[in-house]
């Protein structure tokens, strides 16, 4: 039985963590009863509930594992991280705030099975107010042409990676590492799945 690992960063998320946990659960009851899943959050040092939260959830379901930096790592390395730290034969990177929809993991597997060691999903609408929307549309398209390679346009890093690029990930020494160029560099085939982004479901956007 393959499995999926399923990774999420956490940073003052005590509204959205258990909601997200038990959509994860209900994907891979409902859909993906053929494979052995684990859900690994990884908390930045938060200051508010967060990690109690996780704790009970982790004392009754195996399939969660915690991760609780000593300090703030940002939000870049924090998550990095947590992507190398999973043991899946694939492993989706999907973010607290259901800004990442849940129910995109069944159609990311269902690539990754279809051959594909990267799928991505790509914003091409967004329910978020429009000028936070047009911003990060600029600074992808700013950023996709300063870059020496090509990137994916309106890619955040949520997707589903095959456990040969976890394994290359895991060879870069990057103390900073820009994971959606990385991505991009490493040169495996990609399946790219468009979704609209739903607005922030609790918390404040960081």
């Amino acid at each position: 039985m393959k499995k999926i690992s399923i990774v999420t960063a956490c940073y003052n998320d005590e509204e959205n963590v258990e909601a997200l946990y038990r959509e994860v659960k209900r994907v891979f009851q409902e859909n993906l009863q053929d494979y052995e899943y684990e859900h690994i959050f990884i908390d930045n040092a938060s200051h508010d509930a967060t990690v109690s939260i996780l704790k009970k959830i982790a004392n009754v379901d195996k399939n969660v594992k915690i991760i609780v930096n000593s300090r703030n790592f940002g939000h870049i390395r924090s998550p990095f991280y947590g992507l190398l730290q999973a043991s899946g034969d694939a492993v989706i990177s999907i973010v607290a705030d259901f800004q990442d929809p849940p129910n995109l993991i069944s159609e990311f597997v269902k690539k990754w099975e279809e051959g594909f060691k990267i799928v991505v999903g790509v914003k091409k609408q967004s329910d978020e107010p429009s000028i936070f929307f047009l911003i990060r549309k600029l600074y992808y398209k700013i950023v996709t042409k300063l870059a020496e390679i090509e990137l994916i346009g309106n890619y955040t890093g949520f997707g589903l990676y095959d456990k040969r690029v976890i394994e290359i990930l895991r060879g870069i020494p990057d103390a900073y590492p820009y994971f959606r160029g990385l991505i991009c560099d490493i040169g495996f085939e990609k399946a790219m799945i468009e979704y609209r982004q739903p607005e922030r479901k609790r918390g404040i956007t960081k």
